[in-house]
Formats: C-alpha cells, sequence, structure tokens
C-alpha cells in the first residue's frame, strides 16, 4: 500500500497565529542582536524603539492564542517564583 503525498491544504487560523509568532520571536532577536551591536547612539536607540514595538506585536500574539486556548501555559509554582525572584534580584549592596 502507497502512501498519498501531502496535500497543499491552507492553513488554519491557529497556523497563522503560531507563524505569526515565530516571525515575530525571530525579529526581536534580530532587533535585539542589531541593537546590543550598534555603536552608533541614535541608530541604536531607534532599533531599541522597534524591538519595543516588535515585543509589544508579540504581546499581542500570544494573548489572543491564549483567548483561543492555543497557548497553553501552566501555573508558576509559588516556590519556583520565589526561587526566580532571589535569582534575578540585584545584591543588597547595588539596591537603592
Amino acid at each position: 500500500m502507497t502512501q498519498n503525498p501531502p496535500q497543499n491544504l491552507p492553513m488554519q487560523d491557529k497556523e497563522w497565529m503560531e507563524d505569526a509568532l515565530n516571525s515575530q520571536t525571530f525579529m526581536a532577536q534580530a532587533y535585539n542582536a542589531f541593537a546590543g551591536e550598534c555603536t552608533a547612539a541614535n541608530i541604536r536607540d531607534e532599533m531599541l524603539n522597534i524591538l519595543q514595538d516588535e515585543h509589544t506585536i508579540r504581546a499581542d500574539i500570544v494573548d489572543e492564542m491564549l483567548k483561543r486556548g492555543w497557548y497553553p501555559t501552566a501555573p508558576a509554582d509559588q516556590q519556583q517564583t520565589q526561587a526566580a525572584k532571589q535569582k534575578f534580584s540585584p545584591p543588597a549592596q547595588l539596591q537603592a
């Protein structure tokens, strides 16, 4: 018995959203890398503005996917949350 080759079916809404999310993630990574390497302050500032826009767009996509149940997340464990806070908090002598 032979298998039929996959058909080129149109993308469904979920696939479009996943593709958009992946694209926004890629764009944010690219702008972040460029901004980090940029030596011209005015260009770096503009790249950081664009990066902020990319993060906002990405957050909007995630929010829409969450509404539709297409971006499942597990609730944060309280112990893990506390450990992350401690790990990423500045040392006491650096806090004002």
